[in-house]
């Protein structure tokens, strides 16, 4: 598993909202101006964290995102398997989308690699929250330059 740009868009606009009285509706305009994702792309985001219940969506005047918990109570894994789906590497082991192989029973790197793998992961995004997120918005911290550090693989 390795972060998404999108993974990093919904970090950051989590992180915003997160600022935000829970009370206060944020227009995408202004989730888009404080942390530079571009408003169409954002919009997609801000969908699909709605439809998973993190974010929660009022539409017409006055109305904008706001996020449907305290921020402590959003996990990132939660906010990964909105916007990206499986965190497991491979469907054989996902807990969630699992898809069976042929070789399941027999398969020493799935018994062991992967599955740890996959545990390994979980756990960390399960311990982390939002609440994280909204520090760094706190102390400045922009995303924006991890998105020069994704791993992109070999064309």
């Amino acid at each position: 598993m390795r972060l998404s740009a999108t993974d990093v868009y919904a970090f950051q606009a989590l992180g915003y909202l997160g600022t935000q009285d829970l009370t206060r509706w944020v227009s995408s305009e202004e989730i888009s101006d404080a942390t530079g994702v571009h408003r169409p792309y954002l919009v997609r985001i801000l969908a699909a964290l709605s439809h998973k219940g993190i974010v929660k969506s009022k539409k017409g005047i006055g109305g904008g995102y706001a996020l449907s918990r305290r921020p402590a109570l959003i996990s990132l894994c939660e906010v990964v398997r909105a916007v990206d789906g499986p965190v497991a590497p491979l469907s054989c082991i996902s807990l969630n989308w699992h898809e069976p192989c042929v070789e399941e029973g027999r398969c020493h790197a799935r018994a062991s690699v992967y599955t740890r793998m996959r545990d390994a992961m979980l756990a960390v995004l399960q311990e982390f929250s939002v609440e994280d997120l909204v520090t760094d918005v706190r102390q400045g911290v922009s995303y924006g330059h991890c998105l020069g550090h994704l791993l992109k693989p070999n064309a």
